[in-house]
């Protein structure tokens, strides 16, 4: 004995296997040899469907060996001549090419598990399939059914392609998320297999619209003109863009522009200090933090002249360590 079923019934041939030694199989449930099982499975009180579903065999299989079915198969050749045999002959051919025959086996295999026996033919097919042209026919397989989605949400919206749908989709102002909510489909999806002319850039959905308000091209100019040319802050660009600052950051990273901290208060701060140097005559804060403490004056002294706090000063002390003050 090899084993038990679930149910508890042992069995004595492995699961999902024939036994077959010369003209005689091995029976599953008591481990005896015959000429062909389906006839001696009556003794156990078992049906022949019963049998291969238990075991993990084929429907199909005529659970006898390959010797007992050539003999079956010559037997029944030499009976051609006889008009039963002749009619059921074109009966069986006339099914076949109509396609009835097929669709009545797809309706007795639905709902069915797949045997175990099936599985192991199935996989040593496969293996002896080169992996280049199995991978091949995958890839062919996954680029037909991407056609077949694409272009039903195209008919679906009123496009000539999916492409032109997600431009239009994304010039509205629509997310990917929202893109793939209206065309029924999944979000990873949707940016997988989008174009890449019309796959939104990070941000290009909610800043794009706001951009293009303001007279911008696109995301990419209006976070130049506002970050870099106007300082204006992330947090700031946040919240007249309705939109957080990870979005923000995101599409600044995307185009390749450097992201400020506190760029308006920076940039206001750099100003004041460039307007006290010029008022004090010197090309710059950390020229004149230089000269003044090289000639001994003291911080307290520095903060008076200038009107910048000393803990500013002092942060431009290293700086004008390199200046020449002569």
């Amino acid at each position: 004995m090899l084993g038990w079923l679930a149910d508890g019934t042992p069995h004595y041939a492995p699961v999902g296997e024939l036994l077959v030694d010369g003209d005689r199989v091995c029976c599953h449930l008591c481990g005896k040899w015959f000429l062909s099982v389906a006839s001696h499975l009556r003794h156990h009180g078992w049906t022949k469907t019963a049998y291969v579903n238990a075991f993990g065999l084929e429907l199909g299989n005529p659970l006898s060996g390959p010797a007992t079915r050539k003999r079956r198969s010559e037997a029944l050749s030499a009976r051609d001549a006889e008009p039963a045999i002749r009619q059921a002959r074109l009966a069986a051919r006339e099914r076949t090419a109509s396609g009835e025959l097929a669709e009545a086996a797809a309706r007795a295999a639905r709902g069915r598990a797949h045997p175990a026996e099936r599985r192991v033919k199935t996989l040593a097919a496969l293996g002896e399939v080169d992996p280049a042209a199995r991978a091949a026919g995958n890839r062919r397989r996954g680029e037909r059914h991407r056609e077949r989605v694409t272009a039903d949400v195209a008919r679906r919206f009123g496009f000539a392609t999916f492409e032109e749908y997600l431009v239009a989709r994304v010039r509205a102002g629509l997310s990917m998320a929202a893109i793939s909510r209206e065309a029924g489909l999944h979000k990873d999806w949707v940016c997988r297999h989008a174009p890449a002319t019309g796959r939104p850039t990070p941000g290009e959905a909610r800043l794009g619209p706001h951009a293009r308000s303001l007279g911008y091209a696109d995301a990419a100019a209006y976070l130049r003109a506002a970050h870099v040319e106007q300082h204006r802050s992330v947090a700031a660009i946040a919240l007249e863009t309705s939109t957080s600052r990870w979005t923000v950051l995101a599409a600044l990273r995307h185009h390749g522009i450097e992201a400020r901290a506190h760029a308006t208060k920076r940039h206001h701060a750099q100003a004041r200090e460039s307007a006290a140097a010029r008022a004090l005559g010197f090309a710059s804060i950390a020229a004149y933090v230089a000269a003044r403490r090289a000639e001994g004056a003291p911080w307290s002294a520095l903060a008076a002249e200038s009107g910048i706090a000393a803990t500013s000063l002092r942060r431009h002390q290293k700086r004008g360590c390199n200046i020449d003050v002569n």
